[in-house]
């Protein structure tokens, strides 16, 4: 887990309080009403989509990628987009 996750998660349980998590939308509320003194402020959603699973991903497709690496963490941060 990253070290901003870290923060995130701790303020998220803190904002759960241990309250039942009867569905998805009430977890998502949670963490999106997340926000620290600091200003840490978390954004979720959830996507209903089902992904097939399996599916293999070429060297030459990995190639064509356009890989932009964050200033925080850049192993770690980064946008890939098509080229």
């Amino acid at each position: 887990m990253e070290p901003i996750e870290h923060r995130a998660f701790s303020e998220i349980s803190k904002n759960w309080a241990g309250r039942p998590l009867a569905d998805y939308e009430t977890v998502v509320n949670y963490i999106s009403t997340t926000r620290t003194k600091s200003g840490l402020r978390v954004d979720a959603h959830l996507v209903r989509v089902d992904y097939p699973t399996g599916t293999k991903v070429s060297d030459k497709e990995m190639k064509d990628l356009s890989v932009r690496h964050h200033d925080t963490q850049p192993n770690r941060n980064y946008t890939i987009s098509p080229r």
